[in-house]
């Protein structure tokens, strides 16, 4: 497999979002499960315990960090199954995302995750780091040898660190 970059960058008024998105040959219930649900998230980005609702905070382990870390991830918004927003806080610092997804007849699901950052510093660490975990989502779902960060990274990085926003 061989990685390719598909995030953009997105000057909004509070900063840069980093957008990247893919596509399930399924319900939009089924792809939200996949994003929602502790058994599910952990085949491809990490368990997750506590009681998930708007408001409160559940602890997520990255399950394909070197480490395993804990993050903390505060539910900021929940509506089901289109839209989720969250705070995560760990040893590496504060980052807020988005989840959004839309279906369309087929059914096709498109998820779109946002990354609003404060800044565009890491960026060549980041956004081969979603590449890897969206592909992992995509293999979870549909079989196959999952993708290693190794894949990603160095690949992607320069690639990312040259992305420029453009006006949302």
């Amino acid at each position: 497999m061989t990685p390719q970059l598909t995030g953009r960058l997105l000057a909004t008024g509070e900063g840069t979002d980093l957008v990247l998105a893919r596509g399930f040959d399924a319900p939009v219930a089924d792809v939200w499960a996949s994003l929602t649900e502790p058994e599910r998230t952990a085949l491809w980005f990490g368990p997750w315990e506590g009681r998930a609702a708007p408001g409160r905070t559940v602890r997520v382990r990255m399950a394909f960090e070197e480490g395993e870390p804990r993050s903390s991830v505060r539910i900021e918004t929940c509506e089901p199954p289109r839209r989720l927003v969250v705070t995560t806080q760990d040893a590496f610092g504060s980052w807020h995302l988005e989840a959004r997804l839309t279906e369309t007849p087929g059914p096709h699901t498109e998820f779109t995750l946002v990354h609003h950052l404060a800044g565009t510093e890491g960026l060549g660490e980041i956004g081969p780091g979603w590449e890897c975990y969206l592909d992992r989502l995509v293999h979870a779902r549909e079989g196959g040898e999952p993708p290693r960060f190794g894949d990603y990274y160095p690949a992607l990085k320069e690639p990312y660190e040259r992305l420029r926003a453009v006006p949302g």
